[in-house]
């Protein structure tokens, strides 16, 4: 069974007709991917600038991080469960969509990233805990976080005004 094949039988189910019919379902799911963007891409910022010394820079990161990571993580479930949602009530449009594929791959360059702090830098945290400057890698690390989440946001938002022919 192809991408596409899998795709149209989602597409005729009756839970995603009934987010793409209904008059407020979509509307809805789409309210609480923007909340849940906001709550984590908001708090994702704050830890980037901090892991590019530009804020609380006396603040020892850890304990930062100890208090935005539960909040972060909860905007991250609103933001993901919404944003298949979103997708789910039309997925052979989006699939066939080249700015949506285009944010497929910024958010997988930002999950990557985030795994690589995760597995790497994260685990140094008390060493460069109350250091003047953070390390490089952490600094390329939050760069990067910022850059791609400002892309997914762009890209999640020019979804809707798509200008080229679906590739399906």
């Amino acid at each position: 069974m192809s991408i596409l094949s899998s795709l149209q039988w989602l597409e005729a189910t009756q839970f995603s007709t009934g987010i793409r019919e209904s008059t407020y379902v979509w509307a809805i799911i789409d309210g609480v991917h923007v909340l849940g963007l906001c709550l984590f891409v908001g708090l994702t910022l704050f830890w980037d600038l901090r892991l590019l010394n530009v804020v609380m820079k006396r603040v020892p990161v850890t304990e930062i991080w100890s208090r935005l990571i539960p909040w972060m993580t909860v905007g991250f479930v609103i933001m993901l469960f919404s944003g298949l949602g979103l997708f789910v009530s039309d997925p052979v449009r989006f699939y066939g969509n080249i700015i949506f594929r285009i944010k497929v791959v910024v958010l997988v360059v930002a999950a990557l990233n985030a795994l690589a702090f995760h597995y790497g830098i994260e685990r140094r945290l008390l060493e460069w805990d109350t250091t003047p400057t953070t390390p490089a890698a952490a600094k390329v690390a939050g760069a990067l976080s910022i850059s791609m989440w400002a892309l997914a946001i762009v890209f999640g938002r020019l979804i809707a005004y798509n200008w080229f022919e679906p590739l399906v």
